[in-house]
């Protein structure tokens, strides 16, 4: 048997705030998932974003502690043109998230911004430059 890539997992302190967040960047997650300790959203290709709260973690990892310093993973979302990196941008974090990098044209050809999630993780957006 070959293991084969499946889902990205987060570990989230508020289940509610985070998936509010993620709602926003236009995942279909219903409403009564806010009071689950483990929740999962099928993303285009068919892999899934989980979430887990802290608790339901230490439910079998009792030591567990969340990292230190800088986010310990990041997701990037693609947005449909560079104007649109910027008013997504906008709207989350006038919506109240964090942002972290200001949208910039970046040296690879992108137009590219980063905000974080309720837990600290970076959240790129990004669109194609035109040529």
């Amino acid at each position: 048997m070959t293991a084969r890539f499946d889902a990205i997992g987060l570990v989230v302190a508020d289940m509610a705030a985070s998936l509010a967040f993620y709602r926003r960047l236009g995942l279909d997650i219903p409403a009564e998932a806010d009071t689950q300790p483990h929740v999962e959203a099928a993303l285009p290709g068919g892999a899934r974003l989980m979430w887990d709260t802290v608790a339901t973690v230490r439910s079998f990892e009792p030591e567990w502690t969340p990292p230190s310093g800088s986010h310990q993973v990041g997701l990037a979302f693609a947005c449909d043109s560079p104007a649109d990196v910027d008013k997504t941008y906008q709207d989350l974090v006038g919506a109240g998230v964090r942002g972290k990098l200001e949208p910039w044209d970046a040296p690879w050809g992108q137009r590219y911004a980063t905000v974080l999630d309720p837990d600290g993780n970076g959240i790129d957006l990004f669109a194609p430059l035109p040529s």
